[in-house]
């Protein structure tokens, strides 16, 4: 007897629709939303996107089958992360809350340009019994061929995306590497867009910059920067009513604000993520000088980035609260003098200055304490001195300034240096290309790969050294020259302490012992009081 012979098999007829899970019977229309998207929200993409509401609209309600749900829709939104596409994922959820049975959509690149995003979706859908339909390239994901073709048209979608990202690189760092400078203008404080996209100062904010730069100059904290601007009711670049320590820092070493624009200083690590990443050398940043009109004088701009690295931490960096805190340094010790409050409760209060390591562990310092009207004395005192010459010193800082701060010989170096340097880079690079595509000896590779980057070390830290010096000399240049702007309207004698003359004229006191104190001054010269 054969093994199937007297078996009878009976077939037992679906009862419901795998569509909608209602019975063949019942008339159950099947719930339809339409999805629409948009990567750009340009004007010439606009009309493509009301055309595909009014078309999804139109096609669902015209089957007698379908019941229209909605069209969900996202504008000006990218396809390649589902993260910030909220029309997709109010649709997803209502979906799988039970109000759709079917999506219907224009592409599969229409729904997602990543892969992973898109088969994730489609199957959490179909878990919950909704399917998909994408109209371009004919995919119902029920049917048994769906997942396959759709893995296949993702990926390819997911390749195209790539391929748009690059090509919008290329062209980014093409036009860094042109000089092109683009900023965003409403988050940008000082400037507003040209006719054609240039940078123009916008007068009314320009003052706000400058009024920054004055303030801390004058010895304002970043903190009491931001409280001032608050208080005054000044917008910060965002918009908002608050400022922060961190958008002050911002705009005191932004080097737009001195005609000048450094170029890819980040850049997209993923271009599925959009994520982005500080440049810190992985790639190259190209330096515009001259490129707009600038708001602050570069001596100025350089002076302050010379105080900001002042402020910093450490035994011999200060705070900045107090225009003093940045001009008293202890003779013995080299440290900054800090306030202190004597008596702070009682009718005796008084703000004294002493070095602020005066009683740490160790040897102390044995530097005094001085009070503010000694180091206005002592200031006023050294002033005098100078004023008494002044003729012969304003004649003096002109000629400094022509034989001491001219960096034209090290700039000329420093470019030659950048070129060469880039050269040995790129062949850096081609060399672990080749040794990366075809079969070279590792021994020869090895040598030729450490000659180069050995090269290429001894050119960065040379290149390195020049701008030091350059920006030191520059930065000296500054100084001097408002100084001397300064000093030459100063009257014959000073006869009232003024914090302006006080900071115009002094790089910093060095208190040495009871009565010793000295003033040097930002020309370079020192005098005891």
């Amino acid at each position: 007897m054969g093994i199937n012979e007297g078996k009878k098999v009976k077939t037992i007829p679906a009862t419901l629709t795998r569509f909608t899970a209602s019975p063949i019977t019942e008339q159950k229309k099947r719930r339809v939303a339409g999805y629409a998207r948009v990567s750009t929200d340009h004007d010439d993409q606009f009309t493509s996107y009301e055309a595909q509401i009014d078309y999804y609209t139109n096609y669902i309600k015209s089957r007698d089958d379908w019941e229209f749900v909605d069209v969900y829709t996202d504008e000006g939104i990218t396809g390649t992360s589902t993260k910030r596409r909220e029309g997709f994922k109010r649709m997803v959820a209502d979906a799988l809350a039970g109000r759709i049975d079917l999506i219907v959509t224009k592409s599969v690149s229409r729904f997602a340009r990543n892969t992973v995003d898109s088969l994730t979706t489609i199957r959490k859908l179909k878990e919950k019994g909704v399917e998909c339909y994408f109209e371009k390239e004919n995919i119902w994901t029920f049917d048994g061929k769906g997942e396959l073709l759709i893995t296949i048209m993702s990926s390819l979608a997911q390749e195209e995306s790539r391929s748009i990202s690059e090509n919008c690189t290329w062209g980014q760092r093409k036009r860094f590497a042109d000089g092109k400078v683009t900023i965003p203008f409403n988050r940008f404080l000082g400037y507003d867009r040209g006719a054609n996209g240039e940078l123009v100062v916008n007068p009314e904010q320009a003052k706000v910059v400058r009024s920054i730069y004055d303030m801390f100059l004058q010895g304002t904290t970043y903190h009491g920067i931001a409280q001032k601007l608050t208080d005054d009711g000044i917008k910060t670049p965002g918009g908002k009513d608050k400022w922060s320590i961190s958008t002050v820092k911002s705009i005191l070493s932004n080097e737009k604000y001195k005609g000048d624009a450094l170029l890819q200083k980040c850049f997209t690590v993923d271009y599925l993520t959009k994520k982005q990443k500080k440049n810190e050398g992985e790639i190259p940043q190209y330096y515009v000088e001259g490129n707009h009109e600038a708001i602050i004088p570069p001596e100025k701009f350089d002076m302050v980035q010379r105080e900001m690295a002042k402020r910093g931490k450490g035994k011999k960096y200060h705070s900045g609260v107090h225009p003093f805190s940045s001009k008293i340094r202890c003779g013995q010790c080299g440290s900054w003098y800090g306030s202190k409050v004597w008596h702070s409760t009682d009718k005796y209060r008084r703000t004294i200055w002493q070095c602020n390591h005066k009683y740490d562990g160790g040897k102390h310092c044995c530097t005094p304490h001085l009070t503010d009207e000694q180091i206005q004395d002592a200031f006023l005192s050294a002033a005098n001195q100078l004023l008494a010459t002044k003729d012969a010193v304003i004649a003096n800082g002109r000629e400094m300034m022509e034989l001491l701060f001219d960096t034209s010989e090290q700039e000329a170096e420093c470019d030659k240096l950048l070129e060469e340097a880039q050269v040995v880079s790129d062949a850096v690079q081609q060399n672990i290309y080749e040794n990366a595509h075809v079969a070279l000896d590792q021994k020869a590779y090895q040598k030729k790969y450490d000659d180069l980057t050995a090269r290429y070390e001894t050119l960065k830290t040379r290149i390195e050294d020049l701008n030091e010096q350059i920006s030191q000399t520059q930065s000296q240049k500054g100084s001097v020259e408002d100084f001397l702007a300064a000093f030459e309207k100063l009257p014959e004698t000073l006869t009232a302490f003024s914090l302006d003359n006080f900071n115009a004229l002094t790089d910093y006191l060095t208190v040495n012992s009871e009565g010793d104190i000295s003033v040097t001054f930002r020309n370079g010269q020192t005098i005891k009081a």
